[in-house]
């Protein structure tokens, strides 16, 4: 197995495709790079700017440069020993008509050769919804598309489709007929009988007639291509059948004013596998599995081993021929059995570098028998974070928040209310499917057949809001003991809140936990199995929707700590659990990935210590609330009774600048823009003045007009006046911050990832302001310009990089230098202890630092934090003025010579290394034994 040394993450899209790779690989290897880690790059949507709506898991994608593109690509990255690790989505695909296999599902039913890859329940309870697949992509009741005209028959050499708009639905063979015998009478009487073309088009009515299905599969396959065949050879050797068509087709089509005249349509539309529907029916009446609450994302039956093997052919076979040496997995948690789904990818692929899409809440651990390396880094990140926020200020935090948005909130509350919020309006459909399966199980009990659908269903809800963790893992193998607490803690609260219902918690608490009745038929265990199995499929999705999606946009008090996978209710972690953590990723999962930002994160990493750096300014931080809400005030709009922005979407927005301003001012006018685009998207997500669903046009411009107003650039703003000159004292202490973060990642246990373009400074927003072009030209320059620097003149350079901060070139070189470190030092990085190093003196809780140690091999890792109190603005905390008499106690059998890999500057210490001798001349260090 080939474990990184980095990775650094890629963001295919059209617009940066192979090719654009190929020109930034000789930049990787320079910086340090081993392993490039790619974004989805099998067969997506046409367009598709992240690759997770793949239609085609046979294939590489077109739009990326296709397989001979990939090929020179991987070739090239390897002549510079840069090996590739690859995102894959098993869960889902994109439902669309250019996904071929879902097709030919809504084209075929239960005759599809693929009526079992997708997560459709084809027997569901709601009769219209059975024997087809639910389609909820219209813009209002399907009867008003309708009779609006935007449902039309087209025909192509595919065959007929219903269209709305892009989306094409197939329409199944037998229904051919009711188009092509519409009044036949009329070109018999044009051509004659005995004329070729229509004795031609008989034959293949005649065939229509006898479509096989069942069993015979591969005839039934057969003879629609050859009717469809016939229909094109017609339709372009014949004007008359052609013109035939068309008018059929049109006369189906309808015309608008004329309700009756859709009936055709409508009789035709009642024959298909498909039933197209008003979006907001997905929400309530579902019968196939989405990710997350995407309606046009469907999911994948994985499970199966058939599925497993088509969907994953192409991907096997990279790593067979070494060009993926390693895979990370898209939302574990979707799948309905997970560790069988991995234990079968590592049987499939032995020796290939495997993480996984995993949030880790609290106190919760990753399950030590999966045959993985690890995480995709989302518990480091918090964990990381989480360090550089003053922890002690939580209370006086608090209390400022809840002043300025004038009343006190509860996250947990929010996140309770939420979670229910989100089961209400947008999985309602999923909880009742859940319901009926369990009513169904349920009613072959003598002491459950008298639970009613409500009663199953209001204990279900409780149980799934109540739910601390993303998922549990119950498979037939049992439980582990931490699923059992959960499920425990869980069920006991739930008893709690609806005492009503016990008798149902109590029925359900037995599935949950798997207790069989000694008596209970083998059949029946399996009912019961895949009940729990199911449940446990939607418990990710809720906490995704309802804390990471909605809570996260809502509980602003320190909006740094809002991140993924994180609990915005925890304000900062202690030294001592980060120490704990690094401790325990060591003897566990020493080389699971390390990241600090991902396409998925809600702020960028050098967004987030900035923001932090709030946390050790209260009172400064309040005091300039106070005055920029004064000075603003005139610029809401008030709307039907209420100021626009809210107070804690003015709370958000303040936060939001501080953390994204531009160094530039080249860059603000785009700048500006930047920010209207997020408070859109932050405010829908929070679900409280407007929504995706269904939006308030007066609140969303309100806000991005005050947006405008209060950024305006122009010499009488009073704002940006009293703004700029705390955001550039922010910036400067974020800059400090950011390099003891960048650091931190770069060494601690675990494998740093590195997000495209971060190795400057990272001022992007949520995605998709986080998947903009990245400058690789300047990234380049200032590279070059790094490594001819750095021989013997390092301490002429560095005062170079601390005197334009804002460039990122010290940023870069310190990531740089850190990466060449980790190559020379591999084995040590990869493989070597962890010791926390006991820091003395009255400035200790300013200092992160610990070892690393193999064999005789010895690094220390320095970094500081909370720099307000250490230094003015635009200041750097180097020498005894700053740290006077703190030290560190080095590693025991050290020598008393370490070098600093960022100065190359010696630094001498037996008992005691003393701080203020090795912050002399940059912010942090990097000390190896000599």
């Amino acid at each position: 197995m080939q474990i990184p040394l980095a990775t650094y993450r890629i963001q295919f899209t059209p617009s940066f495709g192979f090719d654009a790779a190929k020109a930034i690989a000789a930049y990787l290897e320079q910086l340090g790079v081993s392993h490039l880690y790619a974004s989805p790059i099998l067969t997506s949507r046409t367009g598709s700017t992240h690759g997770y709506d793949a239609v085609n898991p046979r294939e590489i994608d077109p739009e990326l440069g296709g397989a001979e593109k990939f090929d020179q690509l991987v070739e090239q990255l390897q002549n510079l020993n840069i090996n590739w690790v690859q995102d894959i989505v098993p869960n889902h695909m994109a439902f669309s008509s250019q996904n071929e296999m879902l097709m030919d599902v809504l084209e075929n039913g239960a005759d599809s050769i693929y009526r079992d890859f997708f997560d459709i329940d084809w027997n569901h309870h709601y009769p219209e919804n059975n024997c087809k697949v639910l389609a909820p992509f219209l813009g209002k009741f399907c009867g008003d598309c309708l009779e609006s005209g935007e449902l039309q028959i087209q025909y192509e050499k595919s065959g007929l489709t219903i269209n709305y708009y892009e989306n094409k639905f197939p329409i199944r063979i037998e229904s051919y007929s009711q188009v092509l015998t519409y009044d036949l009478g009329r070109l018999q009487e044009k051509l004659g009988r005995d004329n070729p073309a229509f004795v031609k088009l008989l034959g293949v009515l005649y065939t229509l007639k006898y479509i096989p299905s069942g069993e015979e599969g591969r005839e039934r396959e057969d003879q629609i291509s050859f009717i469809k065949r016939m229909l094109w050879e017609l339709w372009n050797g014949s004007e008359e059948v052609k013109q035939y068509i068309e008018e059929n087709v049109s006369t189906f089509n309808g015309e608008v004013g004329k309700p009756e005249s859709f009936d055709l349509l409508e009789n035709l539309l009642t024959e298909q596998f498909f039933r197209l529907a008003y979006w907001k029916v997905g929400n309530e009446e579902l019968n196939y599995r989405r990710f997350f609450t995407v309606n046009d994302l469907i999911s994948l039956r994985v499970e199966d081993e058939n599925v497993f093997e088509t969907t994953h052919e192409l991907i096997l076979q990279l790593v067979e021929e070494g060009k993926f040496n390693g895979l990370r997995i898209d939302h574990i948690d979707g799948l309905y059995d997970p560790a069988q789904y991995l234990n079968r990818l590592r049987e499939k692929a032995p020796e290939v570098y495997l993480i996984v899409e995993k949030i880790l809440e609290p106190q919760e651990e990753l399950p030590i028998t999966w045959p993985i390396q690890g995480t995709s880094g989302y518990d480091f990140l918090n964990q990381l974070n989480g360090i550089f926020c003053d922890e002690s200020n939580e209370e006086q935090f608090d209390e400022i928040y809840y002043r300025f948005i004038g009343k006190a909130v509860s996250c947990e509350e929010l996140i309770d209310q939420n979670k229910r919020l989100i089961i209400s309006r947008h999985l309602a459909g999923d909880i009742d499917n859940l319901a009926h399966l369990f009513k169904k199980i349920s009613a072959g009990y003598r002491y459950a057949s008298d639970f009613t659908m409500y009663g199953l269903k209001s204990a279900l809800v409780e149980i799934l809001a109540l739910f601390p963790v993303y998922r549990t893992y119950i498979n037939s193998g049992g439980a582990s003991s931490a699923d059992r607490e959960y499920i425990e803690q869980v069920m006991t609260q739930a008893k709690k809140n609806i005492p009503n219902f016990l008798n149902e918690l109590d029925f359900i608490e037995k599935f949950l936990l798997l207790e069989y009745d000694d008596n209970l038929p083998e059949e029946n265990r399996e009912e019961w199995l895949r009940f729990l199995m199911r449940l446990q499929q939607f418990t990710g999705p809720l906490m995704a929707k309802g804390v990471e999606d909605t809570v996260l946009y809502v509980y602003n008090r320190l909006v740094s700590l809002n991140e993924v996978g994180s609990h915005p209710g925890s304000f900062g972690v202690s030294l001592e659990d980060f120490h704990t953590y690094n401790s325990n990723t060591t003897a566990n999962w020493p080389h699971t990935m390390n990241t600090t930002s991902t396409h998925d994160t809600k702020r960028g990493e050098d967004v987030r210590t900035r923001i932090n750096v709030l946390s050790e300014i209260p009172e400064e931080w309040e005091q300039n609330l106070k005055q920029w809400r004064d000075i603003n005030a005139s610029h809401k709009d008030y709307v039907s009774g209420r100021d626009i922005p809210t107070y804690n979407d003015e709370y958000l927005f303040y936060q939001t600048l501080i953390g994204a301003f531009p160094f530039s001012k080249d860059e603000y006018p785009e700048f500006v823009e930047r920010i209207k685009e997020y408070i859109i998207k932050a405010i829908r997500e929070a679900k409280v003045h407007t929504a995706w669903i269904k939006n308030d046009s007066d609140y969303e411009d309100g806000f991005t007009n005050f947006a405008e107003r209060v950024l305006k650039d122009s010499e009488d703003n009073q704002f940006l006046k009293a703004f700029r000159p705390f955001q550039e004292k922010i910036q400067h202490y974020g800059i400090l911050s950011s390099l003891s973060q960048a650091l931190l990642k770069l060494t601690a246990p675990g494998l740093p990832d590195i997000y495209q373009g971060t190795e400057l400074w990272d001022l992007s927003l949520v995605d998709p302001d986080n998947r903009r072009p990245v400058d690789f030209d300047k990234r380049q320059k200032y590279l070059e310009e790094i490594k001819s620097k750095t021989g013997s003149d390092l301490l002429d350079y560095i005062p170079q990089l601390l005197e334009t901060p804002e460039d990122g070139r010290i940023k870069l070189f310190l990531i740089y230098k850190t990466l060449q470190a980790r190559g020379e030092y591999l084995d040590l990085f990869q493989r070597g202890t962890y010791e926390k190093l006991s820091v003395v003196g009255s400035l200790k809780s300013h200092i992160v630092g610990f070892s690393r140690e193999l064999g005789e091999q010895k690094i220390i890792v320095i970094a500081p934090r909370f720099f307000t109190s250490l230094v003015e603005k635009g200041e750097y905390p180097f020498g005894e003025q700053v740290w006077q008499e703190t030290r560190i106690v080095p590693p025991a059998d050290s020598t008393n010579t370490w070098q600093d890999v960022f100065t190359g500057k010696q630094v001498d210490g037996e008992d005691a290394l003393w701080v203020r001798d090795i912050l002399q001349d940059f912010p942090v260090a990097l000390l190896v034994n000599k």
